[in-house]
């Protein structure tokens, strides 16, 4: 809750961060000194209070891309792109790397004799994605239809049909990715092990390095509002926030944060990425409370606060108390009630 600063003499009402200029009236019930000339409504939800702070909308899951190519780059792809199943990443003296989908990368030359693993599944499983291997049964065993499968794509990808697949032909990933970097473009040299692409994920998110001594702000699965360049407004949802706090930073310069992911809602981002931000975290929530624009309330003589209730032509000053104050208004009780009429200063 953010206190109310009352200045001079009982006429003047800072509150939230804003100033408004009050009415004042003696014992709870006297005429006011200055007629309001606006009216707001008292209403009855949900106020929320927010704390805003600096994020950067990027990508999800950036990780670098290694193959067991060795030779030099005849194609790569352009930064921004995205590469789904099936598709090529690069290609290495003309022959494509593949990407498919799995947790396992690629470690070990897949063929008939090998022992069963998930990898073998992975492999299987992609084939038959990409419409391979009518009468392949997707397990851990390497069989001779899983070989005749694997021969039929080779030949569509123009590569020696060795009924075999390595490093050098398939990188397994865990799911369509974006290119963010060519870390090894035509014409380079490149070997076994080496990365060649930096990639993310094509989901767009904002990281924050959030104040650890702030980190109550930050709820897995709530729900926040993001400003987005150029001022446009869109919803996300906090998806992770880190456990180990990290320190950056020297002297005074120094600080303690915390990693905090937050997804979007999708295509609010615009495909934009390292763009900065601003994330405003829930503070505090008052659920089904009466409130009133913070420059409705009135410092009163005697002490305390009230808001000028409009009744037609008739105008009376009643006392209320404040509660938590959130976006521009503040709770109120006492002699009050929703579809009231209360004074405000013009604007």
């Amino acid at each position: 809750m953010r206190k109310v600063l009352v200045v001079g003499a009982a006429v003047t009402v800072v509150a939230a961060g804003g100033a408004a200029v009050a009415l004042s009236g003696g014992g709870g019930g006297g005429e006011a000194h200055a007629a309001a000339l606006g009216t707001a409504t008292v209403s009855r939800g949900d106020l929320v209070d927010s704390e805003k702070v600096d994020g950067t909308l990027t990508f999800e899951d950036e990780r670098q891309v290694r193959t067991g190519a060795s030779g030099t780059v005849t194609a790569a792809p352009k930064e921004g792109r995205t590469v789904k199943r099936g598709r090529t990443l690069l290609r290495v003296d003309g022959e494509p790397v593949t990407l498919m989908y799995g947790a396992v990368p690629m470690y070990r030359t897949l063929a008939r004799g090998v022992s069963g693993g998930v990898d073998v599944e992975q492999l299987e499983r992609n084939l038959r994605a990409l419409g391979y291997g009518g009468g392949l049964t997707v397990d851990e065993e390497f069989t001779g239809a899983t070989a005749d499968a694997v021969r039929e794509w080779q030949d569509d990808r123009g590569l020696a049909e060795s009924g075999s697949v390595d490093a050098a032909q398939v990188v397994f990933l865990p799911g369509a990715v974006r290119v963010k970097e060519v870390r090894a473009p035509e014409g380079a040299r490149t070997a076994g092990g080496q990365p060649v692409l930096t990639v993310t994920g094509t989901r767009q998110v904002v990281h924050l390095d959030l104040d650890a001594g702030k980190q109550d702000l930050a709820r897995k699965g709530a729900r926040v509002g993001v400003e987005l360049p150029g001022g446009k407004g869109a919803e996300g949802r906090i998806s992770d926030v880190g456990s180990v706090a990290r320190r950056t930073g020297t002297g005074q310069d120094a600080k303690t944060t915390l990693d905090v992911e937050i997804t979007l809602v999708k295509g609010a981002g615009g495909g934009l990425d390292q763009a900065p931000v601003t994330v405003a975290l829930e503070s505090e929530r008052r659920e089904g409370v009466l409130s009133v624009p913070v420059e409705a309330l009135l410092a009163l003589r005697e002490g305390g606060f009230g808001v000028e209730v409009v009744e037609g032509s008739a105008r009376r000053i009643v006392p209320v108390t404040t509660g938590a104050f959130g976006g521009g208004r503040v709770e109120v009780g006492g002699a009050v009630r929703a579809g009231m009429k209360v004074g405000v200063p013009a604007t």
